[in-house]
């Protein structure tokens, strides 16, 4: 591991993740290069901010499900190829049924230079503490279309709200959120802003 990185599962006691770009259950339809391991990497900073996360989720009853952190250069430049290939529409009805594939970078669901990439941005979700469900959110992880967007009207209103109680413990933990995704969060007082790393995450 990389100087200033954890495992997060190591420094959070009792959150849940699921490393989704370490198995076949992503947009790409198989593991992407630079997972090797189904958990999940950041820098140590984003450990602390996280902790004051699910202490003030905990507050409320629910608990922390990861899907993302840290993401290898080497897994960003594997997006950008699969984006080039022709459609096959392996994944397509899941995971961006109203766009064409080629879009998928012009309308910012996938970025050449990531974020993730520096180590302090995470995707998440809530999941309640009593029956340890997840919280219904109007659309699953890496769902690329305007129904994944914080301000659509295309989700219930139970929905919206519960975005909106994700949007606030993350906010007041020190994230600031993105606009196209309701689960994507960067780190404001990021440690490594001008660097992207590309360790594998073994």
């Amino acid at each position: 591991m990389e100087n200033g990185f954890v495992f997060l599962d190591e420094m959070l006691h009792g959150i849940r993740w699921d490393s989704k770009y370490a198995t076949w259950d992503n947009f790409t339809g198989k593991p992407v290069d630079g997972y090797e391991v189904n958990r999940i990497a950041g820098t140590y900073d984003l450990g602390l901010a996280l902790m004051k996360v699910r202490q003030r989720a905990a507050a409320l009853g629910y608990g922390l499900l990861l899907w993302d952190a840290y993401r290898p250069k080497r897994a960003v430049n594997c997006f950008l190829r699969w984006a080039a290939q022709p459609e096959d529409e392996r994944t397509k009805a899941r995971y961006y049924p109203h766009i064409e594939k080629r879009e998928i970078i012009s309308r910012g669901y996938i970025a050449a230079k990531s974020s993730h990439s520096r180590g302090s941005t995470v995707d998440l979700t809530l999941y309640r503490l009593d029956t340890c469900t997840l919280v219904p959110m109007g659309g699953d992880f890496d769902f690329m279309d305007e129904r994944s967007h914080h301000e659509t009207n295309g989700v219930s209103a139970i929905e919206t709200q519960n975005r909106r109680i994700l949007r606030s413990i993350m906010e007041d933990s020190g994230f600031k959120s993105y606009s196209c995704e309701w689960w994507h969060y960067v780190l404001c007082d990021e440690p490594y802003p001008d660097s992207y790393f590309d360790f594998p995450v073994l």
